[in-house]
């Protein structure tokens, strides 16, 4: 009896859990698990957002575009290490998403730039992001902002980089 009341006390978890981190139109065969942004410092004037995109359709489809108030302009970008340097650049492009695949955007890698930021990123606080998607269309998300050392990367890339309040960007180039 025990093992039964655990797993529909799971089962329930699960059921209303799931739709909480996953949003997406009824109709898009792109579905965005887990958007969230970091708090920002006063002054900064940049700021990220990371999500998994999942493509659940037969056919690949790609991020090209993203819009919100928050920033006056938004880009897809990628960081990665060349020859020991972390190195940013807008994908002009745009972000491919494999036919029933997904593609983790995550400090230290691919992410939703935001650029020139009008406010900072606040704690508590969300704020509402259209992804554009070439094949799905626009695709409205409710984004998170979480604390400052949320979600940290350890791997060396944006969590560690220091804001403009005095610290550099260390080995950091943007293209």
């Amino acid at each position: 009896m025990r093992y039964l009341f655990e797993f529909v006390f799971v089962a329930l978890v699960i059921a209303f859990a799931g739709p909480a981190f996953a949003q997406a139109t009824a109709t898009s065969t792109i579905t965005i698990q887990q958007p969230w942004a970091r708090a920002t410092p006063a002054g900064a004037q940049t700021g990220a957002v990371y999500m998994t995109l999942d493509n659940k359709a037969s056919t690949p489809d790609r991020l090209t575009g993203a819009s919100s108030d928050v920033a006056a302009k938004i880009q897809i970008h990628e960081m990665k290490v060349e020859n020991g340097v972390m190195k940013m650049r807008e994908l002009a492009g745009g972000l491919s998403i494999p036919a029933g695949g997904s593609v983790a955007l995550k400090p230290g890698s691919y992410h939703v730039m935001l650029i020139g930021l009008k406010k900072p990123l606040t704690a508590g606080e969300q704020f509402p992001l259209t992804l554009t998607f070439e094949k799905a269309g626009s695709i409205s998300v409710t984004v998170p902002v979480q604390a400052r050392g949320a979600m940290e990367d350890k791997g060396g890339g944006m969590g560690n980089m220091h804001d403009n309040q005095g610290g550099g960007m260390g080995n950091m180039e943007m293209k």
